[in-house]
């Protein structure tokens, strides 16, 4: 059989940097493929190259497409032979509806009139495929993030889609949203579409991929074949970082100190819905040299928790105390929580903590311009100082601490949210999700950081959806479920099915 797909020695090279070196990667008709690696290995960039968002003599190597060389200049020049990209962050209009965003470049027109029955006709018809029941009228804006995904791929198969590529689909679902998804890919393939998948779940590449294909620092480096023998997760994951990780999680020796931070009484309204308590007299400490982590499922109000604590981000009507070393402190507003000593790692690194646009240097310093001020005037040399200290202790990948984070992985992202939040030099630091939408070598770094912190007598609250992940690092779990915490397990006790027990008797 003919392959639909041969990328031949693709190298692709960014000033300063070697994103792609002499990669190959052959894709069959009918298959779904996965590409796993790190963060920064390469992965986006491959399918950006394939898809002409870097477009063709922007790098070396060559494109062949249903036995043909390809050479795409423009996202609709890759469009027009049916390969269509489906990018981590969503391209959709939420002030369009539904039909307007599925055909948007697209248009159902004729003598340059629209034809809205038709529009509408065809729109219902490839919700249909997806299993979207959704009007085609309703605005996108009014739909949740997974149908928001449905609705990317029957905009895929508006357009005659041949190869569909998906960049980490899954990474903003739920868990439900998520087997749904990825169960549509499996209907599609039946169907004749082929898929390339790009993710970090290594469990959902093991459910759905006919084949895997290994990228490391710019080189693919294996392609594994599940359809010959199963694939392990271990297997993958040696590939991915170039070691074995028989421990997912960093060993530390445990030194629990006093309490640091007690949480009393705490109380929050949702903003907009007056009479609805979101967070429901919770009480909860901190010790120092502890990781405690909150567990529950979405909606349970873990992150409306963390930020009504944090300079009351979320929420009105919120009362409650909040004590550091046994004192009151003020945490009315960011500043003073921040001066209290507690700092929040945002769930949303790219919309709450950071700003993409700004480098690296200015991102870091932003919650402590006091820092490296003298007089009210910021010292440049010394936030260029304070950056490369924390590129270096923090292994952040960039060729300089001048680059834009926009154009960093999320995995050295999440970095930079840390680094911001460590210049601040808190007693406790609250990490929500801190390992989402990040592969796992840089979530071993991420974990290594947080013994550290621990290490050097701080608390670390930790807020995870993945209780495999609690279980591994926490010291002591409290179980939230209706914005209350219903149950408090110490590490030697707390298992998925005791969280899971608390959760579903509350």
């Amino acid at each position: 059989m003919q392959p639909l797909l041969e990328m031949r020695s693709i190298t692709k090279t960014f000033p300063g940097v070697k994103a792609l070196d002499t990669v190959n990667l052959t894709v069959m008709p009918g298959e779904i493929h996965a590409l796993v690696g790190e963060n920064g290995a390469g992965k986006s960039t491959l399918m950006k190259v394939l898809s002409g968002v870097y477009p063709a003599g922007s790098y070396e190597g060559e494109i062949h497409y249903d036995g043909k060389i390809a050479e795409f200049r423009t996202i609709r020049d890759s469009e027009s032979v049916g390969i269509i990209i489906i990018h981590q962050e969503l391209a959709l209009v939420p002030l369009l509806s539904i039909a307007e965003n599925l055909f948007l470049g697209n248009e159902r027109a004729g003598k340059g009139v629209i034809d809205w029955h038709e529009t509408f006709a065809q729109t219902e018809k490839h919700l249909a495929r997806v299993g979207l029941a959704e009007p085609p009228s309703r605005l996108v804006g009014k739909i949740g993030v997974g149908k928001q995904q449905l609705v990317e791929i029957a905009k895929a198969l508006a357009k005659d889609v041949r190869l569909l590529i998906l960049d980490e689909p899954t990474a903003a679902l739920q868990e439900n949203d998520s087997q749904k998804l990825l169960d549509l890919l499996l209907e599609l393939k039946s169907h004749g579409v082929t898929s390339i998948i790009i993710s970090h779940k290594l469990n959902e590449v093991r459910r759905v991929a006919d084949r895997v294909t290994v990228i490391r620092d710019g080189t693919a480096v294996s392609t594994m074949d599940a359809r010959a023998e199963p694939i392990s997760e271990e297997r993958i994951i040696r590939d991915m970082v170039g070691r074995d990780m028989a421990h997912r999680y960093p060993e530390r020796e445990r030194k629990i100190g006093p309490v640091l931070m007690e949480v009393k009484g705490w109380n929050a309204w949702h903003p907009e819905q007056t009479e609805r308590q979101v967070i429901k007299d919770v009480n909860f400490n901190v010790r120092a040299g502890e990781i405690v982590g909150i567990a529950g499922l979405m909606g349970s109000g873990r992150t409306e928790l963390a930020m009504s604590i944090f300079g009351r981000s979320y929420g009105r009507n919120i009362s409650g105390s909040v004590m550091m070393n046994g004192k009151p402190v003020d945490v009315s507003s960011v500043k003073s929580a921040v001066g209290s000593g507690l700092a929040y790692v945002t769930e949303d690194r790219k919309e709450l903590g950071l700003i993409l646009e700004e480098p690296i240097s200015r991102n870091i310093s932003l919650a402590n311009l006091e820092g490296i001020s003298s007089g009210g005037v910021l010292n440049k040399a010394e936030e260029q100082q304070v950056a490369e200290r924390y590129r270096k202790a923090m292994r952040i990948r960039t060729p300089g601490v001048y680059q834009k984070v926009m154009n960093l992985s999320g995995g050295n992202q999440q970095k930079v949210v840390l680094s911001k939040w460590l210049f601040a030099d808190p007693q406790v630091l609250i990490l929500d999700e801190p390992t989402r939408g990040i592969d796992v070598g840089a979530k071993f770094e991420i974990y290594g950081i947080m013994n550290d912190l621990v290490a050097q007598g701080r608390g670390v609250v930790m807020i995870s959806s993945e209780m495999p992940e609690l279980l591994g690092m926490c010291d002591r779990i409290y179980v939230m479920n209706e914005g209350r915490l219903v149950g408090e397990l110490a590490a030697s006790e707390a298992s998925q099915e005791r969280i899971m027990a608390h959760i579903l008797r509350n």
